[in-house]
């Protein structure tokens, strides 16, 4: 059993560090370090892509806290 928790935590966190680094990428350096906050103080809209990552790297983060959890409980 805690083989099976081992390898669904590794796929699970590889494609979680590739959407990560896609994320990032998509961002662009000048949004890493804030250059490119417009005119609204910041705030914009993700739409298409950068949602649908934005919205990956939180389920992946939930399913990945999961399985972690559950592999401490029932492996001890």
């Amino acid at each position: 059993m805690a083989l099976y928790f081992s390898i669904a935590m590794l796929l699970v966190s590889v494609v979680l560090i590739i959407v990560i680094v896609v994320q990032s990428r998509e961002a662009g350096l000048g949004g890493l370090t804030g250059a490119e906050l417009g005119g609204a103080g910041g705030y914009h809209v993700r739409r298409g892509l950068e949602r649908l990552l934005f919205n990956l790297t939180i389920a992946l983060s939930v399913v990945f806290f999961g399985l972690a959890l559950a592999s401490a409980i029932v492996v001890g």
